[in-house]
């Protein structure tokens, strides 16, 4: 996979967006771009033409799957074992996400949520990218991933179940019989593991990462008003170059490999 081109005046403007599927950041971080888009939607500025791609970032590619040891843990016990101080430690710092997510609009409940792997849940949001350009349905993997952000973060489904995911799936439009056939299979296995590596030569060590018009770098989930700036920045001015956006008066968090950092 070749990295994310910088649109001609011409052409659609490209939101690239690394982030997983289990990541308390990247979900705030989406609604965060989301409400710096309607603000600017809002105020006049034509985003008509704007196309997000979600692009896969697996935190731990080596979380087990259904069936494996470990898979299913509850994340309060998980992150008491990670950081330390047990099961009370673990739940206090969902409690803290939680707070800040609330402030987003986002209902985080954590203490449902599990352990598991989530290349599959990548596999078939690269499926849905593809069935959206045949099926002329843009917003299909936009509504996929918010499924399963949703699924995750709020209703404590497991995201690594081949049988919640088809369910998913199924809710927001995805053929079925293709669904199958990519959870049968390894398909997109391999533009998974290109993402990941293509978020590694930016330069990303954690995510979300969002790239604007492949240009403008934002790291982590950055303030509304950064994304608004970025946003208009790169319809007024569109080139080459890729420059990375922040914001000096507010901490930007995101989860890295390592895990996520506390609110």
């Amino acid at each position: 996979m070749t990295a994310p081109a910088s649109s001609a005046p011409n052409t659609p403007l490209t939101v690239d967006i690394w982030s997983d599927v289990v990541c308390p950041w990247c979900y705030i971080g989406k609604r965060r771009l989301e409400s710096a888009m309607s603000q600017l939607e809002a105020a006049g500025t034509d985003l008509s033409d704007v196309a997000i791609h979600w692009r896969a970032f697996q935190l731990d590619p080596s979380a087990p799957r259904p069936g494996e040891h470990g898979h299913g843990a509850g994340v309060a016990e998980h992150l008491g074992q990670k950081y330390g101080g047990g099961l009370e430690a673990g739940q206090a710092m969902s409690a803290n996400m939680t707070e800040v997510a609330a402030g987003d609009g986002l209902d985080f409940h954590l203490d449902d949520a599990h352990v598991g792997n989530t290349l599959d849940a990548h596999r078939l949001l690269h499926l849905a990218a593809d069935l959206g350009q045949e099926n002329a349905d843009p917003g299909l993997q936009d509504r996929l991933k918010e499924r399963f952000l949703q699924a995750y973060f709020t209703e404590g489904l497991d995201v690594s179940e081949h049988q919640v995911l088809r369910d998913l799936a199924a809710e927001v439009g995805l053929d079925e019989s293709r669904v199958d056939e990519v959870l049968a299979s390894t398909a997109y296995a391999s533009d998974v593991q290109q993402d990941q590596a293509q978020a590694q030569a930016y330069g990303a060590t954690g995510v979300p990462f969002t790239v604007i018009d492949g240009r403008y770098g934002i790291s982590g989930a950055q303030p509304v008003e950064v994304f608004a700036a970025t946003l208009e920045r790169a319809i007024a001015d569109r080139g080459p170059e890729l420059l990375t956006m922040s914001s000096a008066s507010s901490d930007a968090a995101a989860c890295g490999p390592d895990g996520c950092e506390l609110p």
